[in-house]
């Protein structure tokens, strides 16, 4: 009897700690990944930004509105953009924040002489460890494809299609209010 009261307790005893030990774990979220990160793609540290990054369904509801007043700004930057495209200064035109799966996607273009010259993207997923590290490697391809391209005919990325998708729309965006 006390046998088999011992292997009961030593059941328990090692399912507690197993237990204990899978909900102790902590996974990365601020590992190598995080440094790995362009500056070009590190998101805006404004509370706009900010929240449209977190991945929680209330963060993405309350950056609507943040998100919806930074397009209205880019809005009117991009109305200015067609006459100071015509004078070869440069102007930066901001396209909609895009919801994704995994979170917003936001494009941010500088155009002058009517050509993209640069690209940032302001918003992205980067919640955890693999938003960084998808996006790490998703991003500066699709940054270099839109400058080559010069148009929002670009090739998605293998392992980034979520993302890729919210670029392109995003980027579709900046072109129609840059008039390109």
């Amino acid at each position: 009897m006390v046998k088999g009261m011992n292997r009961i307790v030593f059941w328990f005893l090692s399912t507690v700690t197993v237990v204990v030990l899978m909900f102790g774990y902590h996974t990365s979220t601020e590992g190598p990944e995080a440094a790995a990160v362009p500056a070009a793609l590190a998101p805006a540290t404004t509370s706009g930004s900010s929240d449209a990054t977190s991945g929680g369904a209330s963060d993405e509801a309350s950056s609507g509105s943040s998100d919806t007043t930074a397009g209205g700004s880019s809005d009117t930057t991009s109305g200015g953009s067609d006459a100071s495209d015509e004078s070869g200064d440069s102007t930066t035109v901001t396209g909609d924040a895009e919801d994704t799966q995994w979170g917003q996607v936001q494009v941010e273009l500088t155009i002058s002489g009517g050509k993209i010259t640069d690209v940032s993207v302001p918003v992205y997923p980067n919640n955890n460890g693999r938003d960084q590290q998808i996006n790490s490697y998703a991003l500066p391809q699709l940054i270099q494809e839109t400058v080559d391209a010069q148009s929002a005919d670009i090739d998605m990325i293998s392992g980034a299609t979520v993302t890729s998708d919210g670029y392109v729309r995003s980027l579709q965006s900046a072109l129609d209010k840059a008039g390109l």
